[in-house]
């Protein structure tokens, strides 16, 4: 059940991220941090913030926990096409469509801030540093929507979860929820399968050969990467998507 709050401090992850597209200037930072603060809200696990078809008027903050984004067919299959991670935004400018093509379903207890569009609007035209991080935002989300589907679309099932990993590591990694090389992993199996276009039973025996390679620990919902430089290899993976929109 969806609940009102007024925790101190909650906006931090949303800041990090914000400040690391555009920097921010104490004002900026204060400003966006008084909105969070005015609508904030919480989520039980496997609740939908919004369903697809849903009308949108207001932007969403993750200020902790992780959600999904996905579409589901008429016969109930289910394909992930990204996780929500704290200090992400669910739906930045969205408001500008008559309604959502997609659904947004909390993995964890979340906490989370929903600015009104007029209210969005009015910081936005108040703060011109923001709109531009926003607007970062916006278009690294797109970004990371490309390289899921070269993802999806050409690397062999190894790659494809070993690239995950590695994004969600570099993902976390801005906002400060990477400890080491060990951060949360907070997702089941099944919503693994459905991320990467496996079935359940080969995204068992992928992450198993992960293990075996020395690559990964999955323990207590915590992912360890042995050896990061090594994962990358074996990935391909590249971060220079995630860093084009950062601050110069």
């Amino acid at each position: 059940m969806r609940s009102h709050g007024t925790d101190g401090g909650v906006a931090q992850a949303v800041l990090r991220r914000f400040n690391a597209l555009r920097p921010l200037s104490e004002e900026d930072a204060a400003a966006l941090e008084h909105a969070i603060l005015e609508g904030l809200l919480r989520a039980g696990p496997g609740e939908d913030l919004i369903a697809e078809g849903d009308p949108v008027d207001s932007v969403r903050l993750v200020l902790s926990g992780w959600l999904f984004r996905h579409k589901t067919l008429e016969d109930g299959r289910r394909q992930i096409v990204n996780f929500i991670l704290p200090g992400e935004t669910c739906d930045s400018h969205a408001y500008l469509l008559s309604s959502i093509d997609h659904s947004i379903t909390t993995a964890t207890p979340v906490a989370y801030a929903e600015i009104k569009r007029a209210r969005f609007e009015q910081l936005m035209a108040a703060n011109s540093t923001l709109a531009e991080a926003f607007m970062c935002e916006t278009l690294l989300n797109s970004a990371i929507q490309r390289e899921w589907i070269v993802n999806l679309g050409r690397r062999a099932a190894f790659e494809r979860v070993a690239h995950l990993f590695c994004e969600i590591f570099e993902r976390l990694r801005p906002v400060g929820l990477v400890d080491g090389n060990s951060c949360a992993l907070p997702v089941t199996q099944t919503d693994l399968a459905d991320a990467t276009g496996l079935s359940v039973v080969h995204l068992n025996r992928t992450i198993q050969e992960l293990r075996a390679c020395g690559l990964i620990v999955l323990k207590d919902r915590t992912l360890t990467i042995g050896d990061l430089e090594a994962l990358k290899n074996a990935a391909m993976y590249s971060p220079g998507y995630l860093r084009l929109y950062q601050a110069k």
